[in-house]
């Protein structure tokens, strides 16, 4: 189950925050997690956006972990709107587009002879 919250904008959209489990992708580790930031009009929509990007199991129960205001001004800067990092406790990693998190690993090219 996710962890995560909302926060209601004055303007009356939304930002989601979700804590998730990393999707597989090869050389992670299973039990690392994601810190995924939705910017939407409401929730639905926002939990919609990451089931139509393939995350099918996504939901949000209460608002146990709101997003902070620094995770709120950075959802709002991206032009997606919708960002994620790998370590939601380390501040020090940047944000990055959703397109990162979700693409297929990059395999290295055979060398040929």
């Amino acid at each position: 189950m996710a962890d995560g919250g909302f926060t209601r904008l004055p303007g009356g959209s939304v930002v989601v925050a979700l804590s998730l489990p990393r999707p597989q992708v090869a050389g992670v580790s299973a039990g690392s997690r994601v810190r995924i930031l939705v910017h939407a009009a409401n929730r639905q929509r926002a939990l919609t956006r990451l089931r139509n990007l393939g995350l099918r199991a996504v939901y949000l129960r209460g608002n146990t972990e709101p997003p902070t205001p620094d995770e709120v001004t950075a959802v709002l800067h991206h032009p997606d709107g919708l960002v994620w990092r790998a370590a939601p406790e380390d501040v020090s990693e940047l944000w990055h587009p959703i397109r990162a998190l979700l693409r297929p690993p990059a395999t290295t090219p055979a060398c040929g002879g």
